[in-house]
């Protein structure tokens, strides 16, 4: 088993918002996949007494939906309880080497509720940007939940019996982080 350190690269890094993305999709009404991002998030990878520390946050009333109803719903007591729990949060346990990719493993707290969760990816770099834009590292990280073990647990019927969102949420994170020094 490969550790975090031997991993992850030395120094303080930052996420950069415009080619960064964190985002979310569940099964809708079993006929198509329903997605959705967060705008406003905050990853860092850092070094904390000598051992890197990859953490992350994001606001929930940032969700991006393309429907302002809908936006109103997933921020209500119904799904992310907003005024009650304002932030999505992981904070990264144990980074590992698997095969080409890496596994992440971490404490992902949703509507107030923390629980463990392994993310698979891949990490890129770093590389050295042009004309003085620093170095660059990549992080490709997806794991898949499931929403009632975070207190998600609105849904409807349909008229074959099924339900308009399935249980499995894909979370996915796609990450450029850029060296803070």
């Amino acid at each position: 088993m490969t550790t975090a350190e031997a991993i992850l690269p030395k120094g303080n890094w930052k996420s950069d918002p415009v080619h960064s993305s964190v985002g979310f999709s569940v099964k809708h009404m079993g006929a198509g996949t329903f997605r959705g991002s967060f705008d406003d998030y905050s990853v860092s990878l850092s070094e904390v007494d000598g051992a890197a520390r990859l953490t992350g946050s994001a606001r929930v009333e940032s969700v991006d939906v393309k429907d302002e109803n809908l936006k109103g719903h997933l921020l209500s007591p119904e799904f992310f309880d907003a005024e009650r729990h304002p932030e999505i949060s992981f904070v990264a346990r144990d980074v590992r080497a698997e095969g080409d990719g890496i596994v992440v493993e971490g404490d992902l707290t949703v509507n107030g509720i923390t629980k463990t969760v392994e993310a698979h990816g891949s990490i890129s770099g770093p590389v050295e940007g042009p004309q003085g834009a620093g170095h660059r590292v990549g992080i490709d990280l997806e794991t898949v939940v499931d929403r009632h073990e975070f207190g998600l647990d609105w849904n409807a019927d349909l008229p074959d019996g099924g339900k308009v969102l399935g249980d499995d949420v894909t979370l996915s994170v796609h990450l450029e982080l850029f060296n803070e020094e």
